[in-house]
């Protein structure tokens, strides 16, 4: 009979600059020299708020005041299955130092300067390039002039992730919108994925597609492109979307919403029951405003996925 995984807590702590801190594991230790998320083992009964509180402050020497957890990752090593509930800290009092003896390192997703990363963290990397906010279209609704206008606004704000979503469009009309979109969201670094289909992602070189749910039952393989999200509303489709190895998940309705009518919403205690716990980032959409973010993470989201929410005001 196989032993229970070692419960892990780990911490992502980040600044305001996009870095985040990596610790590296000090002689001695099983991997001494890999470099990892910082935390460690939660005592028997120990809630994971408290094991991550207390393993920062043994580790660090700081006192988180505002975490949000995350994704989930078990991962075999030869000595032990670990099971590693990660969590973003956002806020804390000290200066991160290694009271443990070991080296610490200031990071960006895009300019990794230190190695080796033990394999159970390096997965990470990846869901740490996704933003907070994932955009989609609706020129169907307020004309595709005017949703250019506001992509271009929103676009200069700072938006870097975007979904093309045009269900009336017929199929040279999305083909040249989509065409427009990606044009202009390469100029700022921000990535579009088409929703549904695979094959017009691949002809625009778009930076990825978007699965609906329905595909993920048929698919037998993730589509080949660079980023694969995946709309869910069970959990048995988000393990599905977890088998294929799509990179993120959108979760919902969350609240009512025109784009889904018929749907029943999972409300925030239905949305949190089913992202916490979950292997891959998890967005909340349906009736998503950008207020609605800190409501998000607290329910264990990466951030928000927004129709109409993404577009006003601009």
């Amino acid at each position: 009979m196989n032993a229970a995984p070692v419960e892990v807590v780990a911490a992502v702590i980040e600044r305001r600059d996009g870095s985040f801190l990596l610790a590296q594991r000090p002689a001695g230790k099983v991997y001494a020299g890999y470099w990892e998320f910082p935390g460690g083992k939660v005592d028997q009964g120990e809630p994971l708020p408290a094991a991550l509180a207390r393993e920062l402050h043994e580790e660090l020497g700081i006192d988180v005041d505002i975490a949000y957890p995350w994704i989930v990752r078990t991962y075999a090593y030869p000595h032990a299955t670990v099971q590693l509930n990660f969590f973003r800290v956002r806020a804390w009092h000290g200066e991160p130092h290694g009271r443990e003896d070991q080296q610490l390192a200031w990071q960006h997703v895009s300019s990794l300067d230190v190695a080796p990363l033990l394999p159970a963290n390096a997965p990470v990397l990846r869901a740490l390039e996704l933003p907070f906010e994932y955009a989609i279209t609706h020129a169907g609704e307020i004309g595709a002039g005017e949703q250019l206008r506001r992509l271009d606004a929103r676009l200069a704000q700072g938006l870097r992730l975007i979904q093309v979503r045009e269900k009336s469009l017929s199929g040279s009309e999305l083909e040249r919108f989509a065409a427009v979109v990606i044009e202009k969201a390469r100029r700022h670094g921000a990535r579009v994925l088409i929703n549904s289909d695979i094959w017009l992602a691949l002809r625009l070189d778009a930076d990825g597609v978007h699965l609906a749910a329905a595909q993920l039952a048929l698919l037998k393989q993730r589509p080949p492109v660079r980023w694969c999200g995946a709309s869910c509303h069970s959990a048995a489709e988000l393990e599905r979307a977890v088998q294929l190895g799509v990179d993120f998940a959108v979760l919902g309705p969350v609240q009512a919403t025109p784009s889904h009518p018929g749907s029943v919403p999972l409300g925030w205690e239905g949305f949190a029951a089913l992202a916490r716990g979950a292997t891959l980032p998890v967005f909340a959409l349906g009736g998503m405003k950008p207020d609605d973010l800190e409501t998000a993470w607290r329910c264990g989201a990466q951030g928000i996925a927004m129709v109409r929410g993404s577009w006003s005001g601009v």
